[in-house]
């Protein structure tokens, strides 16, 4: 009974351990550039939030913050009415999940989005993405969000 009470215990510790205030202070930085980023646009404002050996994983854009930026003043110029509304966001240690619902432009369906962001030393070091447009109709019913 005893190395059960001690397991149940560990394992509450553990459990906690996972969302602590590492994880909150990513979470806030990851949203804050992503609201920059994709529904203000704003290409130089990211920079604060990205650091400079940044690793880029979409295989559309290159590493580095240069092809980051170039990438936002795509979207600015070919889609200026795009937006992000962000579903879910998970933190755990150094990386963030947001689960994002992107549209270029108001009452498309537009795309789900999950990016995973790996943050060092208060800044964004590394991005992946996996992107799946949302279907007119789904087998189960459930929505993408």
């Amino acid at each position: 009974m005893k190395k059960l009470l001690i397991t149940m215990i560990l394992g509450l510790l553990a459990a906690t351990a996972m969302a602590g205030p590492k994880e909150e202070k990513n979470k806030t930085l990851v949203l804050k550039f992503y609201d920059i980023a994709f529904n203000k646009l704003d290409a130089e404002g990211v920079l604060p939030f990205i650091a400079k050996d940044y690793i880029q994983h979409n295989p559309e854009v290159a590493n580095g913050v240069q092809p980051l930026q170039d990438f936002i003043r795509y979207i600015k110029a070919n889609s200026p009415n795009s937006r992000t509304v962000i579903k879910r966001v998970i933190a755990e240690g150094d990386l963030v999940m947001l689960h994002v619902h992107s549209q270029d432009k108001a009452g498309e369906r537009g795309v789900a989005i999950v990016d995973i962001f790996r943050v060092k030393n208060g800044k964004i070091i590394e991005h992946w993405d996996v992107i799946q447009a949302v279907p007119e109709k789904d087998a189960n019913g459930n929505g993408m969000f």
